[in-house]
């Protein structure tokens, strides 16, 4: 078989690297796309490693729409993503609205601000229209070519939801319209709820678990028997990973003392405009070290960075605290997962503010203490996903140090069986619902192998006469300057006025 995967960027690959892993060593031909080289993740070396191991494995770019159709296109897709977060059920969660109000066009956003979607019929008109304007934009010729050279017998996309500009839409459409087998992969533990919405319906959607096969249902109107829940196979090589080193020669080897034991403090990839998670992180360690608790005044404290926000540590003077260090990075290779691997096996617990290093502690049987402050509301309860984690029992949660504190010491004094007991029911649930001895990986490539093997859904619907009239409004309004700045978002058209002001110049439309 002849498999396409498809990733937005080559750091999605981090997540599926197992499953390509074992599709390829089956003998299967692959080709992995993806429309932007690399991210802060990672990810470049990861298809390297893959196409140097095996001669059945190729890689290259992902072709984008032409520049005379992305515009347009772009702007329509996430008009329709930003509607979904004016839904009564995303009312609590501020700071996922803001993240697709900057990215939505502007007039669509005054729209919304002067109460003018603020009824579902008026979202629901709204979504119609763009809806058949997007159905009446024109195939990519460059995805049309890429696809004609590659002739796949499946296409797995991912993540598909995305809320940026993407060709991985019309990628999904030309492979339909081509009656070649379509899949999407969900990424992580919180793309189903706090991304894009599934627009178009691929033949097959590969989930984790049965939280997310009813986020699929119910949010998103995948028919039931296109959802295949196979476990969350990224999860798959902490299963049976073995330390690389015993507990003394790793707390040598990261500067922390080897006779008390330490907690692991898991850094998160914050909303943009967030509060400093290192400068609270600070403030942590020194509420230990204050604590009238031997346990918690003595133990020692590992931080990890999150791999896409180490910057935010460059001016903290965190090494004024005793027996603390900060160490580690992204685990995408075997060093560097080793590495990852023995910090969550050696810790004593683990703690943090919101990250999926909270799941990956759970698989290796670690209690997860997340403390939940005013300030960091819009990135946990401030979403949905968040509620999973303490709804299924992963996490001890806190709202205050002193809270906290008192966790933790009932931990490392060794009154955790309740706590772990919840991980584990957890991990069972949430990580391998097929049964902790079932290999998600296995599940998801004989799940693609089925795939390349059916008979496709029929295309997607073709263009009607209210979307070609649609879509002729859009490119007159297009042409008209203060049109084209209603298409523009807040962030180009913050970049318009500092490029006029750094020339000198006025915009007439600002």
């Amino acid at each position: 078989m002849r498999i396409l995967f498809a990733a937005l960027h080559n750091g999605y690959y981090r997540n599926i690297e197992s499953v390509v892993d074992a599709l390829a060593a089956r003998g299967h031909d692959i080709f992995l796309a993806a429309e932007r080289p690399d991210s802060a993740l990672g990810g470049q070396s990861i298809v390297e490693r893959l196409g140097a191991k095996y001669r059945n494995v190729a890689y290259g770019e992902a072709p984008h729409r032409e520049q005379k159709t992305r515009f347009l296109a772009s702007k329509v897709r996430l008009t329709l993503d930003f509607l979904r977060y004016l839904e009564p059920e995303y009312a609590g969660t501020p700071a996922l609205h803001r993240r697709a109000s900057v990215r939505t066009p502007s007039g669509f956003v005054w729209l919304a601000d002067h109460g003018l979607l603020a009824s579902r019929a008026s979202r629901r008109m709204l979504a119609r229209a763009l809806h058949a304007i997007d159905r009446t934009i024109s195939p990519s010729p460059d995805i049309e070519r890429f696809l004609d050279r590659q002739r796949p017998d499946a296409v797995v996309i991912t993540p598909l939801v995305g809320l940026v500009p993407s060709s991985q839409l019309d990628l999904l459409r030309s492979a339909q319209a081509r009656r070649v087998p379509t899949a999407v992969c969900v990424w992580s533990w919180d793309h189903l709820s706090s991304k894009a919405i599934i627009r178009d319906i691929p033949d097959r959607l590969f989930v984790w678990n049965d939280v997310q096969r009813t986020e699929a249902i119910e949010m998103h109107r995948v028919p039931a028997d296109r959802v295949v829940v196979t476990g969350a196979h990224s999860f798959d090589r902490w299963f049976d990973q073995q330390p690389s080193r015993n507990r003394v020669d790793f707390c040598r080897r990261v500067g922390l003392p080897d006779d008390r034991p330490f907690v692991l403090w898991v850094c998160s990839a914050l909303f943009p405009g967030s509060p400093s998670e290192a400068q609270f992180v600070l403030k942590w360690a020194a509420a230990l070290r204050a604590s009238s608790d031997e346990r918690l005044r003595n133990a020692a404290i590992l931080v990890r960075p999150h791999p896409s926000r180490k910057r935010d540590w460059d001016d903290v003077e965190w090494r004024g605290i005793p027996n603390v260090t900060m160490w580690g990075d992204n685990p995408i290779d075997a060093e560097s997962r080793a590495d990852y691997f023995d910090s969550l096996c050696y810790s004593a617990a683990v703690a943090g503010l919101n990250t999926s290093a909270f799941i990956e502690a759970g698989v290796v049987g670690r209690p997860v203490l997340a403390i939940l402050p005013d300030e960091f509301r819009s990135n946990q309860e401030g979403t949905l996903h968040f509620h999973y984690l303490v709804d299924g029992g992963l996490l001890t949660v806190s709202r205050s140090l002193d809270e906290h504190a008192s966790q933790l010491s009932a931990v490392l004094r060794g009154d955790d069986a309740d706590v772990l007991a919840r991980v584990g029911q957890f991990v069972r649930s949430f990580v391998r619902p097929l049964g902790l001895d079932v290999r998600a990986t296995d599940v998801m490539a004989d799940a693609v192998e089925d795939l390349a093997r059916m008979a496709p859904a029929g295309a997607a619907e073709q263009s009607s006469a209210s979307g070609r009239l649609g879509l002729a409004a859009l490119r007159m309004l297009e042409r008209v300057p203060l049109g084209r700045r209603l298409l523009l978002n807040e962030r180009e058209v913050e970049g318009k006025r500092r490029r006029a002001e750094i020339e000198g110049r006025e915009v007439s439309w600002l």
